[in-house]
């Protein structure tokens, strides 16, 4: 259990790749998910999920210096929704692969993220994004909203709060 955040771009798996910052990675969504995410930005051919090891949480959440804080927070959202224990073990070993990947000093993950963001706006125009809290990673079923219109200016302005969870945005 661990944050995602899964794209919908107009460019292709290869171009999103190459755009990323070294030590972050796409993955595409399995196709019941890009179905989804494409029903929310029909323009956009790719759907993929953005990680930094085995989850996104890096790029939403800095560390915390000792690691039993951070996995505290979790295990709190897995109780919350009460997942088994085998489930939480295994999505807590996923998470730890991104403690293990490339060490960079706190708000660097989130930083390195919003200048891909930026730079996809400006080659790629409209690209939507959605943060979700999950145990294994998918998508799961999504509420029937309406993506809201973020001006990239206001991702850049406001790091903390442009990409709220479970709400899909998108960027221009």
């Amino acid at each position: 259990m661990c944050y995602f955040i899964s794209l919908a771009s107009p460019l292709t798996l290869s171009e999103v790749r190459a755009m990323l910052p070294a030590g972050l990675t796409a993955d595409p969504l399995d196709p019941s998910e890009q179905r989804l995410v494409r029903a929310l930005h029909p323009d956009a051919p790719t759907a993929a999920r953005i990680l930094h090891g085995g989850c996104s949480c890096d790029l939403v959440v800095d560390r915390k210096p000792v690691p039993r804080e951070d996995e505290a927070h979790l295990r709190a959202r897995y109780r919350a929704l009460g997942c088994p224990r085998e489930l939480v073990i295994r999505a807590l070993e996923r998470h730890r692969r991104g403690a293990e990947a490339r060490r960079r000093p706190p708000g660097y993950w989130g930083e390195a993220f919003r200048r891909f963001v930026a730079e996809h706006a400006r080659n790629a125009g409209r690209t939507l994004y959605l943060l979700r809290f999950s145990p294994d990673g998918r998508l799961g079923p999504l509420a029937a909203v309406e993506p809201s219109e973020l001006p990239l200016p206001i991702v850049l302005s406001a790091p903390e709060r442009w990409l709220p969870e479970d709400h899909p945005v998108v960027v221009a």
